[in-house]
């Protein structure tokens, strides 16, 4: 067999013996990619307002408030409702946040926001103005997410603030001047 002949052998064998061992890694590479995040305004379509009732005793609007979560991981929600007169004016009514912890995934979560003293003759209207998403601590670290600090008005009602994994509203509008 002459030199060249073996050469060739020995170049293919190679390729051969490298495709074996660097396609299974590039294809474990490939794969093991981060899953695809679901979009940031997803959080806002998991929470709905389920009722709107005035309070007898206090006098003040209250606000049933459901959320489903549709994401992958359990987690918690933070909602801001809006109470307004019905039908919705142009201006922004009074807020109230409400904290819907520890939603796992599927899973269907009450709670009730409660509003301001509502005026005797005027019907009110109850919507959702923001939503927050943040995963649970220990599930957001299996997944490599890292929280961020603490803070805002979210923060101060135990969820995470702006965080690295958090899920703001798509579309933000701004107050007035002087609301």
């Amino acid at each position: 067999m002459s030199a060249l002949k073996w050469q060739g052998w020995l170049v293919a064998l190679v390729f051969v013996a490298g495709l074996l061992v660097f396609a299974p890694l590039g294809l474990y590479v490939w794969a093991g990619g981060a899953p695809a995040a679901r979009p940031a305004a997803a959080a806002r379509d998991d929470v709905r307002i389920t009722g709107c009732r005035i309070d007898p005793a206090s006098r003040r609007v209250v606000a049933s408030v459901e959320a489903v979560n549709g994401f992958p991981e359990p987690g918690g929600y933070v909602v801001t409702v809006e109470f307004r007169e019905q039908p919705p004016p142009a201006a922004r009514g009074p807020q109230s946040l409400v904290k819907i912890p520890g939603v796992p995934p599927a899973a269907t979560e009450r709670a009730e926001a409660v509003g301001p003293i509502w005026p005797p003759a005027t019907v009110p209207w109850c919507g959702v103005a923001a939503v927050d998403f943040a995963p649970d601590p220990t599930s957001a670290r299996s997944l490599g997410l890292r929280p961020g600090p603490r803070a805002s008005s979210a923060g101060a009602a135990g969820m995470s603030g702006p965080a690295a994994f958090a899920v703001r509203p798509a579309a933000t509008t701004s107050r007035p001047a002087g609301v």
